[in-house]
């Protein structure tokens, strides 16, 4: 069974449903309709150009290209991981790059040696499509952990510098914060892995099953692109904190707060 083209009349009709938002927002007055309409037309755009690059990138299917446009990828989330944070852009983008990209590319290797077993490990359809959805899924628990965990040793300062007062290392003095941060970015992973399946059918698994996939081979690759998310997303918040703190603590273990967030927004 293959999955039926849509027409750009389809798309039209689609396109209708944003009267239902576009009507609610009218009506209570939120003042949201010109950053709807913007998003529609990006994603639209973006998506297209995708699909565009994406079939020449698999024709090619060139180890260097796929790694290069992976990497390409892993800048983009760095920027927005750090677009939406009070974090300092010049401060954090290597860190974010690096931690990104070792940890996306390290599990996309994994899955693709170990659980697919290509015989292409930089095969351009795996690498790329894998490395996007680890990325994608890792973003928001990024932006989440980072921020909470400068702010928070920033605010509780006291208690942090108490702790390295009363002979604590570093290391242990900071425990709690990454503690607190790293349990508030994988909670909703967790969450929604425990709904899946019962309250929500995932993307991936029902793309699969509309291009014609047996229900049960959509799940075996389901189950396994939400662990690689888990796990990408557990290396990645670790990497990106291991390889911030030289960077953001002098050699005191003093928080260097003008270079840790941007201009008034500690």
């Amino acid at each position: 069974m293959n999955t039926p083209d849509l027409s750009w009349e389809s798309l039209g009709v689609c396109a209708l449903l944003l009267l239902i938002p576009l009507g609610i927002m009218a009506r209570l007055q939120l003042g949201l309709w010109k950053e709807l309409l913007l998003a529609v037309c990006r994603m639209s755009i973006q998506l297209f150009l995708a699909g565009l690059y994406l079939s020449y990138l698999f024709q090619w299917n060139h180890p260097g290209l796929s790694v290069a446009w992976l990497g390409v990828m892993t800048l983009a989330a760095s920027g927005s991981v750090l677009h939406n944070s009070a974090l300092r852009w010049t401060t954090f983008i290597v860190p974010a790059f690096a931690a990104l990209g070792l940890a996306t590319l390290g599990i996309v290797l994994y899955l693709n040696a170990w659980v697919v077993r290509l015989d292409d490990l930089f095969e351009a359809r795996y690498l790329v499509v894998l490395g996007g959805m680890l990325l994608g899924n890792c973003l928001s628990a990024n932006i989440i952990s980072a921020s909470r965990f400068y702010r928070a040793v920033h605010e509780r300062r006291e208690a942090y510098e108490w702790a390295l007062g009363n002979g604590a290392s570093q290391t242990k003095a900071l425990r709690p914060f990454v503690q607190e941060s790293l349990t508030a970015a994988l909670r909703p992973g967790l969450a929604a892995m425990m709904t899946m399946g019962l309250v929500s059918l995932p993307g991936m698994m029902t793309g699969q099953m509309l291009g014609g996939s047996d229900p049960s081979v959509a799940i075996k690759y389901q189950i396994v692109i939400m662990i690689a998310i888990f796990a990408c997303t557990s290396l990645s918040i670790s990497l990106f904190l291991l390889f911030t703190r030289r960077l953001c603590f002098d050699a005191l273990g003093n928080l260097r707060v003008r270079a840790v967030f941007k201009k008034g927004r500690p």
